[in-house]
């Protein structure tokens, strides 16, 4: 084989040239600290790297977003715990306005204090987040969602606003007003009593409740009954049509308690024949109705007697209704403000093991690489020396 000079040359410094090379990446690595600088570095540990950084990216927006809303419910959860003291002190007031000894004048003044309380609601109920977005107009932010005309229309809608807290996990923001303040059930929830204005006699609904929603020989069945006084002492249950389900006797002393379907009403006061009651499965009322029925029946001229109780008694259930639909709604508003701490630190433990993975693909072992360095730094400082000796020697040298 014939070795010529040109070819030794090249050799020599394409062996150079591959150990200033591998010097060049050894100092990029050193200097920037990983391994891998371009795809080339090592294919598969770049696509290895970008997924980890894809995914170390997502759990920090998914934080960010545990953050926003965090805040969002903890105003939620602030709005709903200044309604739960402004309804408070609608029952206080309305507690207070039962009693027999408050003449037409204390009660128009606990009226006014109540139309006060009224606005104080409406207030909340149309408050906004730190961004200026409404809290419980649902997906419609930018709109006011409860607007006082003519009396109190809801004009969001019913969503939700939800945002992604980790991989598969949405979590709402937020709750409609319609859910909060509109759609609350009237008396007990199940069934509503209310009293025929014509009565004459002194009786006096009270608390009711479905005590056997399975009573035999006939459950309880949503239906509309009537509870009709045929004597001071005795009574019969209606259907719609007027035909006779039940009859008892009734304590005019004593009061008592009225129960056929499972349905259970207690009585206070005497009855005249013909004083009516009706039942029926319970509706849909919004709080601000049953504040302003409250006022209505508070300001009732010539009041105290059995009618403006029944009233209050009414409005009484209904508003203890909403009281624990706004209750109910802050346990949901806890419970996701917790599901949300819990998946933030889950989400930091993702972190800690994502970028502890990304570093073991494409972070520098600096003990490896300055060992290499000294290494490749010896062998392209030979490379040289070789190159320098064969490039000095020629066949006349060798002659003489």
């Amino acid at each position: 084989m014939r070795v010529s000079t040109s070819w030794v040359q090249q050799q020599s410094v394409g062996s150079m040239m591959d150990r200033q090379s591998d010097l060049s990446d050894l100092n990029t690595q050193l200097s920037t600290g990983k391994r891998i600088n371009q795809p080339s570095d090592d294919p598969v540990g770049a696509a290895r790297a970008l997924d980890l950084s894809h995914l170390t990216a997502d759990t920090a927006q998914y934080q960010r977003n545990i953050t926003s809303a965090n805040a969002r419910l903890g105003l939620e959860d602030q709005s709903l715990s200044n309604i739960t003291n402004v309804l408070g002190r609608v029952r206080t007031l309305l507690l207070q306005a039962a009693n027999g000894s408050q003449s037409d004048d204390t009660r128009g003044d606990i009226a006014a204090e109540m139309v006060q309380l009224r606005q104080q609601l409406l207030g909340q109920a149309n408050g906004k987040d730190g961004q200026g977005d409404y809290i419980f107009a649902g997906n419609r932010t930018g709109t006011e969602p409860f607007a006082s005309q003519n009396g109190v229309s809801y004009l969001g809608d019913n969503g939700q606003r939800m945002v992604a807290a980790g991989a598969g996990l949405q979590v709402a923001t937020g709750d409609p007003g319609s859910a909060v303040f509109v759609d609350i059930p009237t008396g007990n929830g199940t069934f509503a009593i209310s009293a025929n204005p014509a009565n004459t006699g002194t009786a006096v609904a009270g608390s009711s409740s479905v005590s056997n929603p399975n009573a035999s020989p006939a459950a309880w069945d949503g239906g509309s009954y009537s509870i009709v006084f045929t004597a001071a002492n005795a009574y019969e249950v209606r259907d719609g049509g007027g035909a006779v389900l039940d009859s008892g006797s009734y304590d005019a002393t004593d009061g008592g308690s009225i129960t056929f379907r499972g349905a259970q009403v207690a009585f206070s006061g005497a009855p005249a024949v013909g004083d009516t009651f009706a039942l029926g499965a319970s509706a849909k009322q919004d709080v601000f109705t049953t504040l302003g029925n409250i006022i209505t029946t508070l300001r009732t001229s010539n009041g105290g007697g059995a009618q403006m109780q029944n009233n209050i008694n009414t409005q009484f259930a209904n508003l203890d209704r909403a009281i624990d639909n706004i209750t109910r709604t802050r346990g949901m508003v806890g419970a996701r403000m917790n599901a949300l701490d819990q998946q933030s630190g889950l989400n930091d433990d993702l972190t800690l093991q994502y970028k502890s993975a990304l570093s073991d693909v494409q972070d520098v072992n600096y003990y490896d690489a300055v060992s290499q360095l000294g290494a490749q730094t010896t062998a392209l400082q030979a490379a040289q020396q070789t190159f320098t000796k064969i490039q000095g020697s020629k066949l006349f040298d060798y002659l003489r």
